[in-house]
This record gives C-alpha cells, sequence and structure tokens, in this order.
C-alpha cells in the first residue's frame, strides 16, 4: 500500500510503525508541520490496559517507552487543608517529547519517510496519488474542516480555561490540588512524569479566571512556541504553598478552553480521521496520547485483516466508536464535573475525595473498594457518623434509613413509578396487589404507585388506574393495607393528569398512538399535539385549570384516607402540570404562559391545594423533568430554579428525571445518564432547604446506588426496570454485600431463601488449606513513585 498521513503526533508515528513492521513493502511517507522537537505540554498518562496492548503490537516501542516510565499507583486529594490517598490505581507516565523521539526513531529505523517543518501536500492529492491517507491533524483537523459536510464535525468549547504547565517538583503520586483562593476554587491536576518533572495543570472556571485578571494577560495573540508569561508568574504565586520553593515551566503553554470533538463519522473514501481529529476527551480522565494510540493499533489491525482499504475503515470505525463514545461519555460526566467544582466544596474531605474518584461513573463503590479496601472502609466511617439515624455500625451507604417528616423509610432504594395499564375503569386489580406488594415484600424502602390520574379524562390509556372513586380509593386503601401490615415498606402515590398525552393506547398495542374512537378530548396548555401522529389537544380554559385543581384536590384527600406515606405530584414527562413548565408545550400569553415564573404559575397552585389538605406529618414530593433534550426547551438551569420554586412552597422531596416532554428529544442515554441533574439539584436546593433528592434514571445496580449516596448526589435512587427484573432486587443486593440488619428484613415466609442458592458444580483449583486464615480485606499495597530508587534500581 502507499500511505500518506498527515500529522506525525503520535497517532501518526505509531500507526506508520505498526503498519510497516506488519510489511515492509508499504511505503508510508508522514507530513509534520513541526520540527522534530516541538511538542505541546509535557507528560503523557498510560492505563495498564492500554500499555498492554502496545506490548502486545511491538515490543521494541513498549520497552523503550518502559524505560522512561515513571510508575504509581496512589491518587492524593489535597481539599481543605486535608489529604487523603486513594490506593490501586496503577499508572505509567513519560516525557510527551522522549514519546515523541521513541516513535520517530522507530519510524526511521523501519524506513518510514518523515518530512518534519513541512505542510502536507493537498488532502485530494494525496486521496488520488495514495491508496490511504491518514487525516492525524490534531484538534483543529483542516481535512476535518474541508470536509465537514461528510464527517460531521460537532466542536462543544467548554467554560472552563486551563493551561498545562511543568514544574520541577516531583510528585510522588497524581495529586490534585482543590484550593479556595480570593478569586474562587482553582484546581490543579499533576503528575510526575520523570525523575526530575511533573505535569501541572491548572484548571478554573471562566468566571475564576477573569476575577483573578488572567484575562488581561491573555488579550493578545502569542507567537508559535510563546507562553503566557505574566499568567505563570501570578500563577505561581497562588500556588506558592503547592509547589514549596519549586518553579513552574511553560512549553507554548497559554490558556485553553477545551473542546470536546466528536464526528459522525471518521472516514470518506480512502481518508480517515484519527486521534484528536477524529475526537477528544477531556484530560481529567486520562491522555489524549493514549485515545490516540489504541486508534493507530486498532486502524492497523483492522486493516491488516481486511482485504481492501474499505472494508478495513469500515471494520475499524465499527469496532473503535463505541469504545471511544464510551470514553467521551465518561469525559463529558468528569469535566462537567470540575467545571461545576464550586457547589461540593462545602462537603466534609472524606466525601469531597469520595465524590472526585467517581466523577465519571466509571470509577465506583465497589470498584474503589477492589483497588483500596481501606480508604473505602475510612469513608464508609466518616458516612456512619455523618447520619443523623441511630445506626451503631457501618453498612453500604443504601442500606441507612431516611426520616422524611414522621415517615421513616428502612432504606434508600425506591421503585420508580411505572405504569401497568393493568386497571379497569382507573380500578387498581389484583394485578397492583401482586406487582406493588411483591416489590415491598422484595425490601425497598419505598414503593411508588404508578401516575395515580385524577379524573377519567387524566388517563393515559383505558387501563391506567384512577382516585377519583370510592371504588378506586377502597381498592388502593387495600393495596396500602397489605404493604404496612405484611413489609416494612412505605408505600407513596403520585398523582397526575395525562393531559396532551392522553386517550392512547395500552404500550403494549401501540404506545403514544391515540385510540382510535377518540373517547375522549385531551387538553393542554397550548393546542400543540405530542407527536406527528398525535391527536391536537384543545387549550386548556382558565375556568378548566380551576377544575382540574379541584379534582387533585379531591384525589390527594383520597390518597390520605387510603393511608398512603407519601404523595407525589407528577410535573413530569410532558403530562399536564409539565407541559405548563416546558416552552415547548406552553405558549400561552395569558398569566399562565410566557416567562418561568409565569409557567409555573398552575403547577405551584395544585402544588399548594394539595398541600393544604395533605396530612402535615407525611411527605410531599415533585418530580420533574429537569432537561427537555431539545433545543429551546428547559434545560438543567431552568430545571433548578423549578426545583427552587417548589422548595419555597414547601415541598419535602424533588424526584429529578428527564425528558418524555417532546416526541423529537435526543436524549444522551448512558449509565446513570439523569444522576448529574440530580446532584446539582441536591447541592443547590436540596442541602440548603433540607430537601431528599432523588436520582433516577439506567441506575440498575447497587454498587451505582452506593456511590451515588456517598458521593452526595441523592439521597435515595429510584430502581425501575431493575425491580422489573427481580422483584427482591433489594433483598438480594444485601446478600450480596453481606448485610443482614432491619434495613433488608426478609418477610418470614421467605426466610429460607435468604442464602444465594448453589449452582451446579463447576471444577476449579482446590481450596488451599492453611492453618490460620487471615479474615481481613487486604489493602491496596501503596506505590508512590521515587525516581532516585527507579533509576538505582536501572
Amino acid at each position: 500500500m502507499r500511505i500518506a498521513v498527515m500529522g506525525g503526533g503520535p497517532a501518526g508515528l505509531y500507526f506508520s510503525a505498526l503498519m510497516k513492521q506488519l510489511d515492509p513493502t508499504h511505503d508510508i511517507t508522514i507530513w509534520e508541520r513541526n520540527a522534530p522537537g516541538d511538542t505541546f505540554g509535557f507528560g503523557v498518562v498510560f492505563s495498564d490496559e492500554t500499555l498492554g496492548g502496545i506490548e502486545h503490537a511491538d515490543e521494541h516501542i513498549y520497552r523503550t517507552m518502559a524505560d522512561q516510565f515513571a510508575r504509581w499507583s496512589d491518587i492524593d486529594i489535597h481539599f481543605r487543608g486535608a489529604v487523603r490517598t486513594s490506593g490501586g490505581q496503577g499508572f505509567a507516565a513519560m516525557s510527551r517529547k522522549e514519546l515523541l523521539h521513541i516513535l520517530q526513531r522507530r519510524c526511521a529505523d523501519l524506513g518510514v519517510t518523515i518530512h518534519f517543518s513541512t505542510a502536507a501536500p493537498d488532502v485530494e492529492d494525496l486521496a488520488a496519488t495514495h491508496d490511504l491517507v491518514l487525516a492525524a491533524d490534531g484538534i483543529n483537523s483542516a481535512v476535518r474542516s474541508r470536509f465537514s459536510e461528510i464527517f460531521g464535525p460537532n466542536l462543544d468549547p467548554r467554560p472552563n480555561k486551563y493551561m498545562w504547565l511543568g514544574t520541577d517538583r516531583v510528585s510522588e503520586a497524581f495529586e490534585f490540588f482543590v484550593k479556595h483562593t480570593p478569586y474562587g476554587i482553582m484546581q490543579v491536576h499533576a503528575y510526575p512524569f520523570s525523575a526530575g518533572q511533573s505535569t501541572f495543570i491548572v484548571e478554573m472556571h471562566e468566571s475564576v479566571w477573569r476575577s483573578a485578571g488572567l484575562h488581561d494577560f491573555a488579550d493578545r495573540d502569542y507567537a508559535p512556541g510563546e507562553s503566557d508569561e505574566k499568567s505563570i508568574a501570578l500563577l505561581a504565586e497562588i500556588f506558592a504553598d503547592e509547589l514549596d520553593g519549586h518553579t513552574l515551566h511553560a512549553n507554548n503553554s497559554k490558556w485553553i478552553n477545551f473542546t470536546t470533538v466528536r464526528n459522525e463519522t471518521w472516514r470518506h473514501g480512502n481518508i480517515v480521521l484519527i486521534g484528536d481529529a477524529a475526537h477528544t476527551a477531556h484530560f481529567s480522565i486520562g491522555s489524549g496520547t493514549k485515545l490516540a494510540m489504541e486508534d493507530a493499533l486498532a486502524l492497523v489491525a483492522c486493516l491488516h485483516e481486511n482485504q481492501s482499504v474499505a472494508t478495513g475503515l469500515e471494520a475499524y470505525e465499527t469496532e473503535r466508536r463505541p469504545v471511544v463514545e464510551s470514553v467521551q461519555r465518561a469525559a463529558q460526566a468528569s469535566l462537567e464535573w470540575f467545571e461545576s467544582i464550586a457547589q461540593y466544596t462545602d462537603q466534609h474531605p472524606d466525601q469531597f475525595a469520595f465524590n472526585l474518584l467517581t466523577r465519571s461513573r466509571r470509577i465506583t463503590y465497589d470498584n474503589l473498594r477492589l483497588r483500596d479496601d481501606s480508604f473505602v472502609d475510612a469513608i464508609d466511617g466518616w458516612y456512619l457518623s455523618a447520619q443523623a439515624a441511630d445506626v451503631e455500625s457501618a453498612r453500604p451507604p443504601m442500606f441507612y434509613p431516611l426520616r422524611l417528616k414522621d415517615v421513616e423509610l428502612p432504606n434508600r432504594i425506591l421503585v420508580s413509578p411505572m405504569d401497568m395499564y393493568s386497571a379497569v375503569d382507573g380500578v387498581p386489580t389484583d394485578f397492583h396487589l401482586v406487582h406493588l406488594g411483591s416489590k415491598a415484600l422484595g425490601g425497598a424502602g419505598l414503593v411508588m404507585t404508578e401516575m395515580v390520574c385524577v379524573s377519567a379524562e387524566g388517563r393515559i390509556t383505558l387501563g391506567c388506574a384512577g382516585l377519583y372513586t370510592e371504588e378506586q380509593e377502597q381498592s388502593w386503601a387495600r393495596i396500602v393495607d397489605f404493604v404496612h401490615t405484611r413489609t416494612r415498606s412505605k408505600i407513596g402515590v403520585q398523582l397526575g393528569h395525562s393531559g396532551r398525552k392522553g386517550a392512547t393506547k395500552l404500550m403494549w398495542e401501540g404506545i403514544d398512538e391515540p385510540l382510535e374512537t377518540g373517547e375522549w378530548e385531551t387538553v393542554a396548555p397550548s393546542a400543540i399535539p405530542y407527536g406527528p401522529d398525535s391527536r391536537t389537544p384543545r387549550e386548556i380554559t382558565v375556568a378548566e385549570l380551576d377544575e382540574i385543581t379541584a379534582q387533585f384536590v379531591e384525589s390527594a384527600r383520597a390518597a390520605a384516607r387510603a393511608g398512603f406515606d407519601l404523595l407525589e405530584l407528577h410535573c413530569a414527562h410532558g403530562y399536564l402540570l409539565s407541559s405548563f413548565l416546558s416552552p415547548l408545550t406552553n405558549q400561552r400569553t395569558d398569566e399562565y404562559g410566557g416567562s418561568l415564573q409565569n409557567r409555573l404559575r398552575f403547577p405551584l397552585r395544585v402544588f399548594d391545594a394539595i398541600k393544604q389538605v395533605w396530612p402535615a406529618d407525611r411527605p410531599l414530593s415533585v418530580r420533574i423533568s429537569a432537561m427537555d433534550w431539545a433545543a429551546g426547551g428547559n434545560t438543567i438551569d431552568d430545571a433548578v430554579e423549578i426545583a427552587r420554586a417548589f422548595a419555597e412552597h414547601g415541598v419535602d422531596v424533588l424526584h429529578v428525571s428527564s425528558g418524555q416532554v417532546v416526541k423529537h428529544e435526543k436524549p444522551a442515554y448512558g449509565r446513570s445518564y439523569q444522576t448529574p441533574f440530580a446532584d446539582r439539584i441536591r447541592q443547590e436546593i436540596g442541602v440548603q432547604h433540607g430537601i431528599a433528592v432523588v436520582a433516577v434514571g439506567a441506575i440498575s445496580s447497587y454498587d451505582d446506588v452506593n456511590s451515588v449516596l456517598l458521593a452526595g448526589r441523592a439521597d435515595l435512587v429510584a430502581i425501575g426496570r431493575g425491580h422489573l427484573w427481580d422483584p427482591q432486587w433489594t433483598l438480594h443486593a444485601a446478600v450480596e454485600q453481606g448485610y443482614r440488619g432491619e434495613a433488608a428484613e426478609w418477610p418470614a415466609p421467605f426466610r429460607a431463601g435468604n442464602r444465594k442458592p448453589p449452582t451446579g458444580r463447576t471444577d476449579g483449583p482446590p481450596p488451599r488449606l492453611q492453618l490460620v486464615r487471615d479474615t481481613a480485606h487486604p489493602s491496596a499495597p501503596s506505590q508512590r513513585w521515587q525516581p532516585r530508587k527507579a533509576v538505582a534500581s536501572r
């Protein structure tokens, strides 16, 4: 093959070396606009997984890199005068400049042609004269811009400012310095990469950057290779204690806004994007160099395994894209955490450290315990001391009780409201008794009904339950009585009105499809259908708002008589009250439309009316959609203000969901993808007002639940589909974690099954025989970077 490589960074060099190693007859030419020693930044970090791939692909490159590595396993978090250390992580770093030299030498030895300080020929000319063109031309890729209509780039510049620096202060671990300054919170990401240097990345929100006057120094053009010396001098003063007499080093160091790069595709004919040209991931979860070299390895393998360039490139993107997107999701969570770091600075150092370590959702409670058991034991001890409940010994976070007014939940697990579409004329049936009863018998702290409608016309489907007749009330009372008499769980009712999403078929007959007979007329704030095939609702009148408010009040009274422990007002998912909140569905011109204050008017009016009749010793909850996931809709900033309004009106619980407001939404699905919304609302509203916050959304493991609770992102966690899969989810989670106690009490008839049943025998290694076995959990070995010892051992 004849291959042109545009860009001589790690991606282009490593790709070229691997291709040439596999087949010396490949004719490979690299064009690099910079000189051989020019590079941005200082050290680059690799994971053990990436290094394993490099070792298997080219042992010569790996051995040469390994001679340069600084290795360590600890993370130190410096916060509010305290240092918290977590071990067992596993890092290796080296100088980016040394890495380039290693790859350059390897390419030269293998016969790859490299043109330094030379711009590449026109990409279309290269594509016409070569079998493959590798666009490894970085984050500002000219190739990507040239064919933007095909690659479909999405560039997302972030608000934080950062500067990549070095220092002769050699860290012994990966260090996070979170510093309170007169200007606001600044943070440093620091790690060693040689016997004499560490990387020192300074990051802060733009508002802090401006408050410190750093924008004055950045307000000019810098020549290539020139650094912002005035900012560096000020940073040296600000971080004098952290530098401890050492100096900062510059290398083309200027203020940057990190930009997340995504592309709809990475290939166009025989042209392929790789590394930063194709995608970026925030430096707080690792190295762009790591991703770029993984790209190169995967691309070479796919080209080698396929008969043509086209099939090789297709296989490469098919294989690599899911991996990259997973990394980018984690990086997005991490960068957003650092962008909002100021909201966590009131946390205890133990909780803050745990929060920081689990920010990307890739590292969890159990994962940290595997890495460093003693660190998690210390966090568990702090969490125990922070609980108001009368609990004597540490336990998994999900098994602490929670008091809401006079109602005490035995644990922090909530069964999400899930529509069952199995009622008859609004009356819950034996199906509901079994459904909700089984979840309560399964140990959940709080079991929520589906949305219970306040009128026949307020139902979503003909199978939806209601609470507007005496028969319905009696049936609900029977279910509540079962939960109370046979379990320790509490049960809550969710009241709502379908609005424009009503009069549709049962879910399994055609979700969101309108009933063919048009059983009833739907109403909404504005005459806007939910989707293209939905029936257009009638704009509701002010007089009808009075009538619907009265319906909510009567249903609340009935819920209290039925004995429900908690009442939740459904203001989410595009139903009537939710559709008043969103500007996409509420385009009224009267006092109930327009500004957010006006759009809140009717939902708050209903809440206040319910509060007047709901027993004062029982909690009231509101469920909101924190994000509409559509242009022009509500954002998390709006959700914070919505939550604030309900807090000021006396809500006890905020249940934070998102979406389902408009049919054309585009949610960013992923594990625990809605948790950041609950997190922000808890930090800004919940903590201040003493309101419990519920996190929900693609949370299915007890490990994720414990991580959410211990980091302070929520007070309760809602599990929906997990409970459909396993009604005893909570009890089984207790067994898996070795917890036995009142927070996960097996019903007497079930106690014979409270141990995991044995499975078929599988042959394995025989048990180790020893007289005395240490039953204590081993602590992770603490490894610090000690350059003198490392140099001596070589």
